[in-house]
C-alpha cells in the first residue's frame, strides 16, 4: 500500500512501512508539516503527543481544519502534570513521555484495532530525551518503527535539532527511511 505524502521535496508517494524524522529548528513551525502529513490520503491517525497535552493537539487539528474524526490522541503529559483526564475512544493517556511501554502498547493498540491507510505522529522525540536516556529512546523509537513495518503504516517523528548535538542526529538519521530538514525560513529539504 502506498501513501501520498504532501512535503516539499519529498518523494509524491512511500510504501507502506515508512519512517521519516522531520528535523526542525527549536522555534520552528511544524504544525503545517505534521497536519499536512496527517490529512493527506489517510483513514485513521495517532498523534503521540509528549510536548503538548490532548486540548492542545485537539486545537491544532481543529486549526487546520484536519478531519478530527480520523484521530486519536496519545497524551503523554497531562498525567504527569495532574491536569483532568478522561479516556474516551479518540483520546488515551500515558504516565509521562517516558513510559515507554505504555506508548508501545498504546500504539499497537490503535494499529490493531484500525483498518486502511493509517499515519502516526510522534511529537516528539526530543521530549522523550528529556525525559530518558538515548538508549532508551531509541530502544522505544525501534519498537515504533517494528510496528509501523508490521502494520503497513507510515510515520513522522519530530526532533528539534538545537538541542541535540551532530552525532546524536546522526544517530537518529540513521533509524529512519526518510529525513526532512525544516529550515527556520520555512524551506525544507528531504532525503530517502
Amino acid at each position: 500500500m502506498d501513501y501520498t505524502l504532501a512535503i516539499d521535496d519529498a518523494p509524491e508517494t512511500v510504501p507502506g512501512g515508512t519512517s521519516i524524522l522531520l528535523i526542525h529548528p527549536s522555534t520552528g513551525e511544524t504544525d503545517r508539516v505534521d497536519t499536512d502529513f496527517l490529512s493527506t490520503d489517510t483513514d485513521h491517525f495517532l498523534v503521540v503527543s509528549t510536548r503538548t497535552t490532548a486540548r492542545e493537539v485537539s486545537q491544532k487539528i481543529e486549526h487546520y481544519e484536519v478531519d478530527e474524526r480520523k484521530a486519536t490522541i496519545l497524551d503523554a503529559l497531562s498525567v504527569e502534570r495532574g491536569y483532568t483526564r478522561r479516556r474516551s475512544d479518540d483520546v488515551r493517556y500515558v504516565s509521562a513521555p517516558d513510559d515507554f511501554d505504555g506508548i508501545v502498547a498504546e500504539t499497537r493498540e490503535f494499529l490493531s484495532t484500525t483498518e486502511g491507510k493509517r499515519r502516526i505522529s510522534v511529537d516528539s522525540l526530543t521530549e522523550m530525551l528529556y525525559y530518558a536516556d538515548e538508549p532508551q529512546t531509541t530502544a522505544a523509537v525501534e519498537q515504533l518503527l517494528a510496528l509501523l513495518a508490521d502494520h503497513d503504516a507510515v510515520g513522522l517523528f519530530h526532533l528539534a535539532r538545537g538541542v541535540h548535538d551532530e552525532d546524536r542526529l546522526d544517530r537518529f538519521r540513521s533509524l529512519f527511511d526518510g529525513v526532512i530538514e525544516l529550515e527556520t525560513d520555512g524551506s525544507m529539504t528531504a532525503s530517502f
